[in-house]
């Protein structure tokens, strides 16, 4: 291998490991809000998290696809980039379960919000003893279980 190949294939893994070691700590501090029951701090680092993911996405996917750019990079290189994805996807892991946790919090919330308003409502009748259509409650509540 040429020595510019080498320097090619160590700058694109040295690339990849710092990219995957970012878009982790991210990962990292949004899983610890989720946990702290704090989702609005991991609001707030969203956009960039993205950004990193579609990086990563982007950069992975080219380099599954042409797995020769990174051959000639050193082994304690490669094995570095190794090293990172494991603890990455470890972490993206707990990630998922810290996100899936307080999806299913923030449902449970708006289904018991959705069914004391309903309750508080009274059975709707359509005619009173009148034989005319009672007035109803205007306000309306939407519960969309597919959100």
């Amino acid at each position: 291998m040429t020595d510019a190949a080498v320097l090619n294939a160590t700058a694109r893994v040295k690339q990849m490991t710092d990219l995957t070691e970012r878009l982790t700590a991210c990962l990292i501090d949004e899983s610890k809000a989720f946990e702290a029951h704090r989702p609005q701090d991991a609001a707030a680092t969203v956009a960039a998290t993205q950004e990193l993911a579609n990086n990563y996405r982007r950069e992975s996917a080219q380099l599954k696809a042409n797995p020769a750019a990174i051959a000639a990079a050193p082994v304690a290189q490669r094995t570095a980039l190794i090293k990172a994805t494991q603890i990455f996807e470890a972490v993206l892991s707990r990630h998922a379960q810290a996100v899936e946790a307080a999806r299913i919090i923030s449902e449970g919330l708006v289904q018991t919000i959705a069914a004391e308003v309903a309750g508080q409502r009274g059975s709707p009748s359509a005619y009173g003893a009148s034989g005319r259509a009672n007035a109803g409650d205007g306000r309306a509540v939407a519960f969309n279980r597919t959100a």
